[in-house]
């Protein structure tokens, strides 16, 4: 397990975005609920090639090769869920400032800033956005002073896209009081951005509340190539890809891992600056029978279709137990 850790430089990230107090800058990670806890750390480490950081009785955190902490937290659960998102902010000024717009939002369920007392540690809070998602900001977290690219290995997590019945009402949340930035949106997403890639989050048109899929960061294609072969190799087959988006213009092959969690293996994301111009549903189009630039991807299947609605938050903001 790394112990080379540090605290983050608070001065400033590259292209952050406009600089109003209330943006966060980047995503640190997620939590799921796993019903068996050993084979999916096994799945995850082993196959999915994260390392392990942290073991607590019942959870156990997982690191990429970049700078964070980690950015997998693992629970022992009686079913599969969506127990948290990690999004950063620069610094306390900030993490007050957000928590100050979120006062004013009228939300069920809103903590009060404070020190953090689990693995990474830091200053910040939990929340439950409108649609019943927990999502916690935080700054000074512990990071990685070896952090670094390595072939093969996930850097950290690219994005989240998060299923909504309400797309445009739920986004304009997080532009509203999370500062961020609607990049690009097709006929099924909208892209939100927060830095200078292309989006951290997005919000695709379903029915409920719930996890579409997990997008981790490979250094190129030639990873998500031999990841995608990887996972083949140990019964998880390709759901949809290997194949390259229109918003992002990533490269990407997904799967169905344990507990029917749609992940996917991404690489080449599009780095954007203000000068950006976001593009609508009827710039992202693709001839009959094409999903992707490339149009020679597999899928997507009707498997992880499903999967990729089963997938919900549990009730309550989370907090591990110990």
């Amino acid at each position: 397990m790394a112990k080379s850790l540090k605290s983050p430089n608070k001065g400033g990230t590259a292209g952050r975005g406009s600089g109003k107090s209330t943006r966060v800058y980047g995503l640190r990670g997620v939590d799921l609920g796993v019903t068996d806890l050993k084979s999916r750390v096994r799945f995850y480490t082993d196959i999915w090639r994260l390392a392990p950081v942290v073991e607590h009785p019942g959870s156990v955190y997982l690191r990429g090769t970049g700078p964070y902490h980690h950015v997998l937290g693992l629970h022992a659960r009686p079913r599969a869920d969506l127990l948290r998102i990690d999004l950063t902010a620069p610094g306390k000024a900030e993490i007050n400032a957000i928590h100050a717009s979120l006062k004013k939002a009228s939300l069920a369920e809103l903590e009060k800033p404070a020190s953090i007392n689990e693995p990474g540690g830091g200053y910040g809070f939990g929340f439950k956005d409108p649609e019943g998602r927990t999502i916690r900001i935080l700054a000074g977290d512990k990071r990685h002073a070896d952090a670094g690219t390595r072939a093969d290995r996930p850097i950290g997590l690219a994005h989240v896209v998060l299923n909504s019945a309400d797309v445009d009402a739920i986004s304009g949340f997080y532009v509203e009081h999370l500062g961020f930035r609607v990049i690009d949106q097709t006929r099924m997403m909208t892209f939100l951005c927060c830095n200078e890639q292309h989006h951290v989050l997005a919000f695709a048109r379903g029915t409920a509340p719930t996890l579409n899929h997990l997008a981790f960061e490979m250094p190129d294609i030639d990873s998500v190539m031999r990841g995608a072969g990887r996972l083949r190799d140990g019964g998880f087959a390709i759901e949809w890809g290997v194949g390259r988006h229109g918003p992002g213009n990533n490269v990407f092959a997904y799967f169905v891992g344990p507990d029917d969690a749609v992940i996917e293996y991404t690489a080449e994301i599009e780095r954007v600056g203000k000068s950006y111009k976001s593009r609508g549903p009827e710039h992202w189009t693709w001839p009959p029978g094409r999903m992707d630039q490339w149009g020679i991807a597999i899928g997507p299947t009707d498997r992880m279709k499903q999967a990729q609605q089963r997938i919900a938050f549990a009730p309550g903001i989370f907090h591990p137990a110990g």
